[in-house]
């Protein structure tokens, strides 16, 4: 059977760092070793009981026949309906320590009691570590949250679309709820609009901040989106496990000349950017083109730029900046960028007179350049109510 990942890429990257087996734990891993598989029961919650669903997948190199699964009890009912490529399966999961037990027998009956296990640091209960210790007193445990990232930064087709899918149907929603809300409005009930509205379209809805000027606070409150005011909207949310993640921005009524030219300057910006993007371009080069162009702002220095990766999750790899708001290091910030990767582009500015102003943008590297989904309502969308 064809795996939904390349497992000859997994193999390489276990090659990288020493591992004979690694152990998936994190949601999004789970989801993208299991070909968009996962358990409708803990969709949205992992908490029972006084622990926690774990799903595990342990998979050894140049072994993919002894691929475990353990699942919870509940699992067996999904699993007669969508089928995965995993045969040796234990869905009796209640208590996360107990998973790690449990991924400790598999591990021991296909002979790798001894050897380097990767797991996902950042995504495991230290109970079911310190099962894992307990069980394999002779294991080494490095960290495989780099590795899988690697392996999900070039995005197939498949994903692409729902990537495509998920920037359309979010940009759809703001431009509706930017030209239909009534004056007065609360950020609060904009942010709920937008839930109800994503939801309605098949979206796992996930955030949306929102922001009436000239506040720059972007959480929904009581705060009134009224004439003469902007609103800014930025919203996520998922289609089938592939996130949608976009910037708009909205005014009631007329934009005055001073909003003209700041969200011209966030274009140019964005623009910039946005043409640097093709295969063999870096991080640090997407960079320079956009902060070259913020220099020839008026207002330069009310601007902050970032580019990040995405796709399941924000700031998946590529990961262009080791300077973003978000700390990691910039592993491709000197590698060259290639086809499939998912990239977000966005500029947002401070003025004190208007609020805060921004635009985010979902770019794609393509073979002869880029491509942007969702690329509708870039510029001020008016509400004339």
């Amino acid at each position: 059977m064809k795996l939904p990942f390349d497992e000859n890429k997994l193999e390489t990257l276990m090659d990288e760092i020493g591992a004979d087996l690694i152990l998936v734990s994190s949601k999004e891993n789970i989801h993208y070793f299991l070909g968009g598989y996962r358990f409708f029961f803990f969709s949205h919650k992992d908490a029972l009981g006084v622990s926690r669903y774990l799903p595990l997948i342990g998979y050894p190199k140049s072994r993919k026949e002894d691929t475990f699964y353990i699942g919870n009890a509940m699992e067996v009912w999904q699993q007669e309906v969508e089928p995965f490529w995993i045969k040796n399966i234990l869905n009796n999961q209640w208590l996360s320590d107990q998973a790690g037990t449990d991924a400790a027998n598999f591990i021991r009956k296909i002979g790798l009691e001894n050897g380097t296990i990767a797991l996902e640091k950042a995504f495991l209960p230290a109970d079911t570590f310190d099962s894992l210790q307990k069980e394999l007193p002779d294991a080494k445990f490095v960290d495989a949250v780099w590795a899988l990232e690697e392996l999900r930064v070039i995005k197939t087709p498949e994903e692409l679309n729902m990537l495509k899918t998920a920037s359309e149907k979010i940009i759809e929603c703001m431009t509706d709820v930017m030209q239909t809300t009534l004056p007065g409005t609360t950020t609060y009930e904009i942010a709920e609009t937008m839930r109800r509205k994503e939801t309605s379209m098949g979206l796992d809805f996930e955030y949306c901040l929102t922001s009436t000027g000239p506040s720059y606070n972007r959480a929904p409150s009581n705060a009134k989106w009224e004439d003469g005011k902007i609103i800014s909207l930025d919203s996520g949310g998922n289609w089938k496990g592939y996130l949608g993640d976009l910037c708009r921005m909205g005014i009631m009524g007329e934009p005055t000349p001073l909003m003209l030219e700041l969200l011209d300057e966030v274009k140019s910006i964005q623009s910039a950017a946005r043409s640097t993007v093709k295969p063999g371009v870096t991080g640090k080069e997407i960079f320079q083109s956009a902060l070259e162009e913020q220099s020839k702002c008026a207002h330069a220095d009310e601007i902050i730029f970032l580019a990040h990766g995405m796709g399941m999750i924000q700031h998946e790899a590529p990961h262009l900046t080791s300077e973003g708001v978000v700390p990691y290091p910039g592993t491709y910030a000197e590698r060259p960028l290639s086809a499939g990767m998912v990239l977000s582009i966005e500029t947002d500015m401070k003025n004190p007179d208007v609020g805060f102003v921004k635009l985010e943008d979902t770019i794609v590297v393509t073979e002869n350049g880029h491509d942007a989904y969702g690329d509708k309502s870039r510029d001020w969308v008016i509400n004339q109510n």
